[in-house]
């Protein structure tokens, strides 16, 4: 099954956020290669929040290009082989953590935002990970600094895109 074949999959079985989700239907029905960065009409990303329920924290990136505590995510690659292998790969790869599992249920979220030209939004489809109980995280080249917040500490710190996301993991848990 191709990238594409499971974005579509995935956001058909996705429950809730009807308008946004048929909205990121709509793209991908209008644009094959709607999982791709190339595609500057917009295009699916993957990110997840990685998340610790045994000490109540989250981890978050300071992104390096936007300066915010974001999620980890971003592009999908050729060798994703679906939707939440790409947020796993990207989580892996942003915080360094060696065995991060999907938080099960797929997708948590949907977040479309715009970003700069040449593209002008992403569709990130928002997935959850859970960090093993001696996860160590590193900063990669993507950021500036890579750190644990508790639950209650994220509101003074991150936007409300990832209050959301925050807000619907922790129902998911």
């Amino acid at each position: 099954m191709s990238l594409y074949d499971d974005a579509v999959l995935v956001l058909k079985g996705y429950e809730g956020q009807e308008e946004l989700r048929q909205a990121y239907l709509d793209h991908l029905a209008a644009h094959a290669d709607g999982v791709w960065k190339a595609c500057t009409a917009g295009h699916v990303t993957a990110s997840a929040l990685v998340v610790d329920p045994s000490r109540g924290r989250v981890l978050l990136t300071l992104h390096r290009k936007l300066r915010m505590w974001l999620q980890t995510g971003g592009h999908c690659e050729p060798a994703d082989a679906s939707l939440e292998a790409a947020a796993l790969r990207e989580a892996t790869e942003e915080s360094g953590i060696a065995g991060l599992t999907p938080l099960p249920g797929g997708p948590v979220r949907l977040d479309r935002h715009p970003i700069p030209p040449p593209c002008h939004c992403h569709y990130d489809v928002q997935y959850a990970v859970l960090a093993p109980a001696d996860a160590r995280h590193t900063v990669s080249d993507e950021s500036l600094d890579v750190r644990w917040f508790a639950y209650d500490d994220v509101a003074g710190v991150a936007d409300a895109s990832v209050l959301r996301l925050l807000e619907a993991t922790l129902a998911r848990l």
